[in-house]
């Protein structure tokens, strides 16, 4: 059932702005790259569909992953990403360069909210929308009980997610914010939410987000995925 959806995922042009510019850039290519074949399509989710965490960023980045095929890979984001997941435990590796690298994710799966890289790492409303079939069908292919929301998008995203699997979502509404929780859903669909401030090089590189924040954070997922001990 994944690999039908990622096939409709990569071969999605349902966003004519978002076309445009993925395929610009593959055309167009970075000098770092130029001898690089570039993917220029949507990005399907990467992982283990069995694995506990789910991971939700934002959308592919415009060198990294609409260059390689493969998300949260070629570029800074993705080294901040994967470095983390190895430091716990739940990547083979803490490099992600290409398809091709030998990288295996062990408990946890990743996908975004939006499929293509947009202009100025901005989506339209309208272009998340256009998304959001994708979204849903996937999280309900993967068996994750943890979310991890990395940023306000896709955070928003998973609540449109559980208001429309679960029928609500909890009142007030929850707002992000970095290490905010909220359990959504009840039962074995029931999915708990995390927040943390996006793996980009914006917040990376000014120490909004530092590798030490962001270990805390997977440390949170792990521990509220673990079941209640028995009295």
């Amino acid at each position: 059932m994944l690999t039908k959806l990622h096939t409709a995922i990569t071969t999605c042009r349902a966003c004519p702005r978002l076309v445009t510019y993925r395929e610009e850039i593959a055309r167009q290519k970075r000098r770092a790259y130029a001898a690089d074949p570039y993917w220029g399509r949507p990005i399907p989710g990467f992982g283990d569909p069995n694995g506990w965490l789910l991971i939700v960023g934002l959308a592919p980045g415009a060198h990294g992953a609409n260059r390689t095929g493969r998300v949260f890979t070629g570029d800074r984001s993705g080294d901040f990403l994967y470095s983390a997941l190895h430091r716990a435990g739940l990547a083979s590796q803490a490099e992600s360069t290409g398809v091709d690298d030998g990288l295996e994710l062990r408990g946890v799966y990743i996908l975004t909210a939006l499929r293509c890289a947009p202009p100025g790492n901005l989506p339209a409303p309208d272009e998340l929308a256009r998304c959001v079939p994708f979204l849903d069908r996937e999280i309900s292919l993967v068996r994750a009980r943890v979310v991890l929301a990395l940023g306000k998008i896709a955070w928003d995203s998973v609540l449109g997610h559980a208001s429309r699997v679960f029928g609500a979502v909890p009142r007030p509404r929850p707002k992000f914010a970095h290490g905010a929780r909220v359990d959504l859903g009840e039962g074995p669909r029931g999915l708990r939410m995390v927040g943390s401030f996006h793996v980009s090089q914006q917040n990376t590189f000014t120490g909004r987000l530092t590798a030490a924040m962001f270990d805390r954070v997977l440390a949170t997922c792990r521990a509220v995925a673990a079941p209640p001990p028995r009295a």
